[in-house]
């Protein structure tokens, strides 16, 4: 598509040069529907980013718009800090009867603030309340958040040296197959873990990503994350899910670790879970851990009440029934077929393929391929951004609401790409 230059000189003069995604999409958006958004030119974009996984159920989700309208036109409350309203008791009720209770889980709901790193810091706060411990066991390439607790148990070295002081508290350990399959899963962690004299200090948690996303499209195997679980049971360490971006479907069913058949004692979620692109956070947990005190942790923005409108809608549309896990399994398996026949005509370019769902990663032996790849799509009308620690991995996130046409178009596009930047 030809392009005009759009003038973006407000931005570059007067917003902070930490920008980044509209550096890689150098246009003006003015719009966006279902899966595709349009910028003040009307130029169209098929939309494979979803807001980093925010918009699950696609662009301004025709039925949650609806709620969130009713509920802004009759004066709902917008802002509670953590009152009780009706709107909130419109979700826990949801999300108990229909995400928590049909898959036996009990967990505790905590409004923490909104935003992905606000849960994470929560669950990690609170593992060290619970455990009395410090330390804090995570996974290499693993990214948990850019607020320093986060960003302790985060492996990405340039995210890391944003911090500006030493990150402590947190032992990175190796992630499925960080190590080529040559050393036994969990052998060297235990191995840590039981002798006296590793210098290891005892975690009183581990966190994991069953999919990492920034990481570069990691998957981990469900026996690795049954593994995992029970390696932490039986060292009295919490096993913590980030399920931000990998939650709410992203994988097929609602939690990305369902399919292992594990219950962690707590779980993270944000981005899709407001459903509407709203900001919402979640961390779970198992009641025994509810040692809070009132007040020993909160935020302002804690409980953000149309996104519990949007998030109640979302839930009571795609999760009353196994439908939308099916159809997400259906579209990953059409993404894995086009990727195979890329990674097939270009054997010599394409390092790997991975995925689960709706979440695929094209690895290129190129570091500088996959953003060359992503720059190609763009030109062509489609929204794609790299992932991985030297941003070698073209990463495909596209609503779950998306057609088998646009996803099939979306996939031509890529394609293309591919043999045009070769």
């Amino acid at each position: 598509m030809t392009i005009t230059q759009p003038d973006l000189s407000v931005f570059e003069t007067v917003e902070s040069e930490v920008r980044s995604y509209c550096r890689s999409w150098p246009t003006i958006f003015d719009r966006a529907q279902g899966s595709h958004m349009y910028d003040e030119d009307g130029h169209t974009y098929l939309d494979f980013f979803a807001g980093a996984g925010t918009l699950n159920y696609g662009h301004n989700n025709p039925v949650l718009k609806r709620a969130l309208i009713d509920y802004i036109e009759r004066d709902g409350v917008v802002h509670g800090l953590d009152m009780s309203t009706t709107a909130k008791r419109a979700f826990l009720e949801t999300f108990h009867e229909k995400i928590l209770k049909p898959r036996d889980m009990n967990h505790k709901v905590m409004f923490p603030g909104p935003t992905g790193t606000n849960a994470v810091e929560a669950a990690l706060k609170l593992a060290r309340k619970v455990k009395g411990r410090e330390s804090i066991v995570s996974f290499t390439n693993a990214f948990h958040g850019m607020s320093l607790g986060s960003l302790a148990v985060t492996g990405n070295a340039f995210k890391r040296a944003g911090a500006g002081i030493p990150l402590v508290h947190g032992t990175p350990m190796p992630f499925d197959d960080y190590l080529g399959g040559t050393t036994e899963d969990f052998v060297w962690f235990e191995r840590l873990l039981e002798d006296q004299g590793s210098g290891l200090n005892k975690p009183a948690a581990v966190i994991v990503e069953t999919v990492q996303g920034e990481g570069g499209i990691n998957v981990a195997r469900a026996e690795w994350l049954r593994d995992l679980a029970d390696l932490c049971e039986r060292h009295d360490m919490l096993l913590i899910v980030d399920d931000i971006q990998m939650g709410c479907g992203r994988t097929g069913a609602f939690f990305s670790f369902e399919e292992a058949g594990i219950k962690p004692d707590i779980i993270t979620l944000s981005k899709s879970i407001g459903g509407y692109g709203l900001p919402l956070a979640l961390t779970l947990f198992k009641p025994e851990l509810d040692i809070w005190e009132p007040g020993e942790h909160n935020g302002t923005f804690r409980g953000n009440n149309p996104a519990f409108v949007t998030a109640t809608a979302a839930v009571e549309t795609y999760w009353t029934d196994s439908q939308m896990e099916k159809q997400t399994l259906s579209r990953g398996e059409q993404v894995e077929t086009v990727l195979r026949a890329i990674s097939e005509e270009h054997t010599e370019d394409v390092a790997d393929y991975r995925g689960r769902g709706l979440v695929w990663g094209l690895e290129f032996h190129d570091k500088d391929r996959a953003g060359a790849v992503a720059k190609r799509c763009f030109d062509l009308g489609l929204l794609v951004e790299t992932s991985g620690p030297q941003s070698e991995v073209v990463k495909l996130l596209p609503s779950l609401t998306i057609t088998p046409e646009e996803l099939d178009e979306g996939l031509r596009v890529l394609a293309r790409a591919v043999r045009e930047t070769a």
